[in-house]
């Protein structure tokens, strides 16, 4: 072969190499061929650049949420993609995919991984869903349902945590999540009814108002009990007049604190 020829067959092979590589990288990276971003759409990963806390999320998924019974794949990948240690304090963030809840201020806390794969689970969710959340906390729970569904209503009785809970989802771009401080027992009756209804923290009974909310065949997930004594997690389904209660597990919530009490 001539040196002119040898040339030219080394550079051919490298365009074909250069070409593979740059076919792969748009077929792996997030939104694939459609050039859609994780911040446009729910259900996508927000793994990009300098996640550098992939394989502690990946092992939380796997030893704490997995191995526990949880399937479903939605929940399970959303699960991997949203970055935990980004809703918990910076005190804590080495503890952010731990076995366990955190504190979060004003006497609130992050629920256990698991617990959230649960209850999100029980929701039975579909893409085309709006839920409403009680409890916003840190959003973490919100960030969740956003990669799964197309809207979610989360409400906070505390304004602080509201408002830093909203900045953050804005900031890491969950454009599908509207963030209410009021009043969770009431709900949030202006968007309602909603396919799905999750309770992040514990009332001493179940509020009709949040049961007259859901949509007929929804499901509401909610933790019911004393605060710091023994409380129930239950599923309730909706089913025209009907109305299913499941009890699921034994559980440890914050109380569901509002004008309710008094």
């Amino acid at each position: 072969m001539t040196g002119r020829r040898r040339t030219f067959a080394v550079a051919l092979c490298v365009l074909v190499v250069l070409g593979i590589v740059a076919a792969v990288a748009l077929l792996v990276r997030p939104g694939g061929l459609t050039g859609t971003t994780t911040r446009d759409a729910p259900g996508l990963a927000l793994t990009g650049d300098g996640d550098d806390r992939l394989e502690e999320r990946m092992d939380m998924v796997k030893y704490q949420i997995r191995d526990r019974g949880v399937t479903d794949q939605r929940v399970l990948r959303a699960m991997e993609h949203v970055r935990r240690h980004e809703f918990v304090p910076e005190d804590y963030v080495d503890q952010a995919y731990a076995d366990h809840p955190l504190p979060i201020g004003h006497g609130q806390t992050i629920s256990q991984p698991y617990i959230v794969a649960l209850m999100s689970e029980l929701l039975d969710l579909k893409g085309t869903d709006r839920v409403l959340e009680i409890g916003t906390g840190s959003g973490y729970q919100a960030a969740i349902l956003s990669e799964i569904v197309a809207e979610v209503y989360t409400v906070e009785i505390v304004e602080p945590l509201a408002t830093e809970a909203k900045e953050r989802l804005e900031r890491l771009g969950y454009k599908n999540v509207h963030v209410l401080s009021a009043d969770g027992y009431y709900g949030w009756e202006e968007h309602a009814p909603y396919d799905a209804i999750v309770v992040t923290c514990a009332p001493d009974h179940i509020p009709q108002s949040l049961v007259q909310q859901l949509a007929d065949g929804g499901s509401l997930v909610i933790p019911v009990g004393p605060p710091g004594g023994y409380q129930t997690l239950w599923q309730i389904t909706k089913q025209g007049t009907q109305i299913k209660k499941r009890n699921v597990t034994g559980v440890l919530f914050v109380p569901l604190t509002g004008e309710h009490q008094e």
